[in-house]
């Protein structure tokens, strides 16, 4: 439930003593100076009885703006986020009321009565803890990596013929789970997983959540397999993985889903040796207009420090349409990780 106090979001101005040129060229996650670019307001930052919105707006001395905000993700997912900025924006261009009126109707995804947990769901398994997590190491270091289209295309070489058909989003999501694998160095009888965000807005047909839905409409799959299959397989075995995983996303599954969050009372998705994509490329948050344009950049200010990265739409310094990736990893890992994605897009896993 949402209690409806009146109070309205936390929003902070700020002017900044900088240009946009200052942060980087390109302008891309991590982004420097975060704490000043997002003030964290004491006691704001929880999940109950916290506001449900932060928003910083910076002016820079260039004249540019940067736009900041934290949501609580109890109350939307990506796709709602967007839905919540661009009525906004229309508003702040003179609109009386947004285009896409927001529905509530949680009630679509409830569990049956009484719950069913009719499917194995991998992502909420109960596991031993792991050699290889990262939630134990002090310096954790933050990069991005940015897959150009003939990125891609190099990564598809390796992709046996019965596999040819994959997305990028599949064949970037094996490939950085090798990747992140190998540069984690654990136990090679260790499982390893990776979670992927599918979202549910698109995935039927008549659609489940009903136009104009904003909250969480997103459910958890996962693939597994052992550190050792993932650094001596070929990435076509991972690949395969990724996809069967995807492929398990009917509507039995989602309301399996919820029969298991409710009979379970709200369990956390599994945390030994696991690794979340999510996928930002058609949020459509870089198209919100709030009156001063385009946006030069809009997605996550960095990875999630333990667990996760996204894919975010991204052009780099040479005018290539690719996607930018955001991670984070304990820092004697981050060379072992950029060594073995070269030599992927070189042709060959390299460890």
């Amino acid at each position: 439930m949402v209690e409806c106090t009146g109070e309205g979001i936390l929003f902070i101005e700020a002017d900044a003593d900088v240009t946009l040129e200052q942060f980087g060229d390109p302008l891309q996650p991590p982004f420097p100076c975060l704490e000043e670019l997002l003030f964290d307001v004491p006691g704001s930052s929880g999940v109950l009885n916290c506001p449900l919105l932060l928003i910083q707006v910076s002016r820079l001395k260039c004249g540019g703006f940067l736009f900041a905000l934290r949501l609580n993700h109890t109350m939307s997912d990506g796709p709602g986020l967007e839905q919540f900025m661009a009525a906004v924006a229309e508003i702040a261009r003179g609109a009386n009321a947004p285009s896409v009126p927001p529905v509530w109707e949680r009630h679509v995804l409830n569990a049956t009565e009484p719950p069913r947990v009719t499917c194995r769901h991998r992502a909420y398994e109960e596991v031993a803890g792991s050699t290889s997590s990262i939630l134990t190491h002090d310096h954790l270091v933050h990069r991005s990596f940015f897959f150009s289209p003939s990125d891609i295309t190099a990564l598809r070489r390796l992709v046996p013929p019965h596999l040819s058909h994959c997305s990028s989003f599949e064949i970037i999501t094996a490939c950085l789970w090798i990747c992140r694998t190998i540069a984690l160095q654990p136990d090679p009888n260790e499982e390893m997983r990776i979670i992927c965000l599918v979202n549910a807005r698109e995935k039927f047909n008549p659609p489940v959540l009903p136009r104009g839905y904003y909250g969480n409409g997103f459910f958890l799959l996962a693939a597994v397999a052992t550190a050792g299959e993932l650094s001596r397989k070929p990435i076509g075995y991972a690949l395969e993985l990724v996809r069967k995983a995807k492929a398990d996303m009917t509507e039995e599954y989602l309301r399996s889903t919820a029969s298991l969050i409710v009979s379970k009372g709200r369990p956390l998705f599994t945390v030994p040796g696991t690794y979340i994509v999510s996928d930002l490329r058609r949020a459509g948050l870089e198209k919100v207009d709030f009156g001063w344009g385009n946006a030069i950049y809009a997605g996550t200010a960095k990875a999630i420090p333990e667990l996760a990265s996204f894919y975010i739409p991204f052009t780099n310094k040479k005018g290539e349409d690719g996607i930018v990736v955001p991670f984070c990893l304990p820092s004697p890992a981050v060379e072992r990780f950029y060594k073995e994605l070269e030599g992927m897009l070189k042709g060959q896993l390299v460890s």
